[in-house]
């Protein structure tokens, strides 16, 4: 079968490798739909973890074998995966990855790998189980309640799993910034209030205007609640510090290879809570229900076969392209 492995530094090659078959503990799935990811791009950039190094982590299929001592999977099921659970990695380092026909899941014993798609869920929909955990998780960290006024920072994939989870817990008052005009137009689709084009100037002024001002010692900040980094810019966090209201809560979701300055006096003076949120919640069962309550197809902007993975990449990586980027391996459906 035809897998996608990492070569080197920008290559990215279509490998013929074995057909995987399914240890005791280990489930093999027959990959229905699996999306490219940011990370993706980046493991492309830098060569991989390791070489050749197998890619692709956000996933639906449907069980094909499961090993003697695998309960609760059987064959015909049609699942997501949690990538990094049973230790395995998969995508990100680790022996397999999901841009290939079959896939091994190993340690699938353990339970927490797979989660069963509603039948009325089609499964492109059902791949972006995953990305959709990353937004969820941001939110939950956040500790975002109804009545926030909330900033978006970033309408890639991420920024629009964070934007369509607001809107599935009843929060209104949502404003997406982005330098994309297509992808505040995702955004808007999604549930954003208002959306931001930064290209066009400095953002702070407009925000200003939606969300009103709070003083600091006299000084107006702008009056918005909760901030969801997720463009990966240091500015972004420098000039949250700087505007953000006293007890604002800033929420960092996005991948910042680089130091960021902070200035922790303006932390201290203005009592900002600062978190990170990494990966998805371990149970995938409410993204599968909110991907069951809204149709979050506008995420997808481009789906592409496996033998036109080069091209669909290359989409991938354009920042104004659109959003998500799916691969349909077995008809997607």
């Amino acid at each position: 079968m035809k897998q996608v492995r990492i070569h080197g530094p920008g290559r990215v090659e279509l490998d013929e490798i074995d057909v995987p078959e399914a240890g005791p503990r280990d489930a093999v799935v027959r990959v229905a739909s699996c999306g490219i990811c940011g990370t993706d791009v980046r493991y492309v950039r830098m060569g991989g973890m390791r070489r050749p190094m197998a890619l692709g982590h956000e996933l639906s299929g449907v069980v094909e074998a499961v090993g003697a001592e695998v309960t609760g999977l059987e064959p015909g099921m049609r699942v997501v995966l949690n990538p990094t659970a049973g230790g395995n990695m998969i995508g990100n380092g680790g022996d397999e990855g999901g841009f290939a026909p079959h896939l091994l899941v190993k340690n699938a014993a353990d339970g927490g790998c797979l989660f069963p798609v509603p039948d009325d869920l089609p499964m492109y929909l059902a791949a972006l189980a995953e990305p959709l955990g990353v937004g969820m998780n941001a939110v939950n960290r956040a500790d975002v309640t109804r009545d926030d006024k909330v900033v978006v920072f970033g309408a890639g994939p991420i920024g629009l799993a964070v934007v369509a989870t607001l809107r599935d817990r009843g929060v209104s008052d949502v404003v997406a910034i982005d330098l994309s005009a297509r992808r505040l137009g995702l955004a808007k689709a999604l549930g954003a209030r208002a959306t931001i084009d930064a290209s066009e100037g400095d953002p702070w002024p407009e925000l200003r205007a939606l969300h009103g001002e709070a003083p600091l010692m006299g000084m107006p900040m702008v009056g918005s609640d909760v901030y969801i980094e997720a463009t990966g810019a240091p500015k972004v966090i420098t000039d949250v510090i700087q505007n953000a209201r006293p007890e604002a809560r800033l929420m960092v979701v996005a991948l910042h290879e680089q130091s960021v300055n902070v200035s922790f006096l303006m932390v201290m003076m203005k009592q900002l809570t600062i978190r990170g949120a990494m990966e998805y919640p371990d149970d995938y069962t409410d993204t599968l229900a909110l991907l069951s309550r809204w149709d979050l197809s506008p995420m997808i902007t481009h789906r592409f076969p496996l033998d036109r993975f080069t091209e669909a990449f290359e989409i991938a990586r354009d920042p104004h392209a659109g959003g998500k980027v799916m691969i349909d391996i077995e008809g997607g459906a």
